[in-house]
């Protein structure tokens, strides 16, 4: 496509077209000619910004990019209603993989009832791989600000599903080739279609109606990243059983295979909650159909420790994450 800013004729048929999903909050959404999104609420509701830029394969970009920014507007205790979505793409991209990335980016907003609200489109040389930036928009009752600011010590941690799952994703499908020389290729497919668990927004409505205390999403850095992130914003200690994390089989194989670290690997699709009894909520979100696990407790002082087997060693501040390692 040309550079700079996209023409209004492939703004009309490749993105405005795509757009199926709408809700009433939105007074003004995406259209030619508006600049802004205008939302409406009734009093006592608070709006949930959270914004993020990801870059990956086209094909991929809408898959990564816009769980990550719902995830953090779930993981406040909000129901997401939209999205803002900023796509700078390379000179060579075709108008086709355009209309192909506003097809996905609508597919997973539709799964959540969140309406793409507006944003920006343009070519630019500078740029040699495609970045979307995602604003995710959600509403909360404003009471949720103090019952989701109530991390002390004494708590359990549960953490959902897996950890790694993003990040095993990515290296499945850029590395697909070449990983299925060494494991078998229905392993390797399987792992590539993680991305049906991405999104954390089940786990995280279904917490808040089990009266969590807080919760953070995974995502870089891995789970000893968003472990101590948590920690330090909630000025508690940890004491964490290494051997509790979940992890699949798969993130296992392919970490090793790569040698990286799946603790401190891409694991968007988790969730970290704390609650004041862990096996509870554990017991609420299989109700849910969604896997969880008590994984550690809360402390008084400063002091993140985890625990593998007899081993005590302490939690690192975060680090750049395993993914970059290999991208």
């Amino acid at each position: 496509m040309r550079l700079g800013k996209i023409s209004e004729n492939v703004l009309k048929r490749s993105v405005l077209k795509k757009i199926k999903t709408h809700r009433t909050e939105v007074v003004s959404g995406a259209g030619i000619g508006k600049d802004c999104a205008i939302l409406s609420h009734p009093e006592g509701v608070e709006v949930v910004l959270s914004t993020t830029p990801v870059t990956a394969p086209l094909a991929d970009l809408s898959s990564y990019a816009i769980p990550m920014a719902l995830n953090n507007v779930a993981a406040a205790g909000a129901e997401p209603v939209g999205v803002l979505l900023t796509v700078l793409l390379p000179e060579e991209t075709q108008e086709a993989e355009l209309a192909q990335l506003m097809e996905r980016a609508e597919e997973i907003c539709s799964l959540w009832q969140a309406e793409i609200l507006g944003g920006h489109t343009e070519v630019i040389p500078v740029v040699r791989e495609p970045v979307m930036t995602v604003t995710g928009v959600g509403l909360r009752d404003a009471l949720q600000s103090d019952r989701l600011s109530g991390i002390g010590p004494g708590q359990d941690i549960v953490v959902s599903k897996w950890i790694g799952l993003e990040g095993t994703v990515r290296l499945a499908r850029h590395y697909r080739k070449e990983l299925s020389k060494r494991f078998p290729s229905r392993m390797i497919e399987d792992a590539a279609h993680y991305d049906r668990y991405l999104s954390v927004i089940p786990e995280a409505a279904t917490a808040v109606k089990s009266g969590v205390c807080g919760m953070h999403d995974v995502s870089r850095g891995g789970i000893f990243a968003a472990l101590w992130e948590m920690a330090s914003g909630a000025g508690v200690g940890l004491n964490i059983d290494l051997k509790k994390l979940p992890v699949r089989q798969e993130t296992i194989e392919i970490c090793e295979y790569f040698t990286l670290n799946p603790y401190e690997l891409l694991s968007g699709g988790c969730l970290i909650m704390a609650a004041p009894e862990g096996e509870k909520l554990v017991r609420d979100l299989a109700g849910a159909d969604i896997p969880a696990v008590v994984v550690g407790r809360t402390t008084g002082g400063n002091d993140r420790v985890l625990y593998n087997g007899e081993e005590k060693r302490y939690l690192d501040m975060p680090k750049t994450d395993q993914i970059y390692h290999k991208f």
